[in-house]
């Protein structure tokens, strides 16, 4: 994952600029507006590629930054569509290795996590198999912006 490709994340002409207080709402809220914009742009074959990567990005900051706002930004040009999400924890996203899964790993029974343990880490893999280039930036005093973006 590399820096945003601007100093600013988007200059959203028609996209997404939006603040949203951290909840477990909030996917699903940013995912209605994305599909209304690429449906209104024609862009129907990215929509499932966008979603997916704009559910695990907001998911993370949420999970990152609970009862905390997070910003959203969504723009395109003719080359790309770009989403990112800032949040103000100063924890940078960690690549997990990849290891082989079963089932059992997609789908585990949470009862059988010992306390502390964190399901998950597979959320960044699919943001760089679905994005044509991805990355963080930090931000001053705190936070960082995780942006994506999907080739047209």
């Amino acid at each position: 994952m590399t820096g945003y490709p601007a100093d600013s994340p988007a200059g959203t002409a028609g996209g997404l600029d939006a603040i949203f207080p951290a909840s477990l709402t909030v996917p699903a809220r940013v995912r209605s507006l994305l599909r209304f914009r690429l449906l209104e742009w024609g862009m129907r074959q990215i929509v499932d590629d966008v979603l997916l990567i704009a559910d695990e990005l907001v998911a993370n900051a949420v999970q990152s930054t609970p009862e905390r706002d997070i910003h959203v930004q969504f723009r395109r040009d003719v080359r790309v569509v770009e989403f990112a999400v800032w949040d103000s924890s100063v924890e940078m996203p960690v690549l997990r290795p990849v290891v082989e899964m079963t089932l059992d790993d997609v789908l585990p029974d949470p009862c059988a996590l010992e306390p502390g343990q964190v399901d998950g880490g597979r959320g960044l893999h699919i943001v760089r198999a679905l994005a044509s280039d991805c990355g963080v930036r930090r931000t001053e005093p705190t936070g960082k912006w995780v942006w994506a973006a999907i080739a047209l």
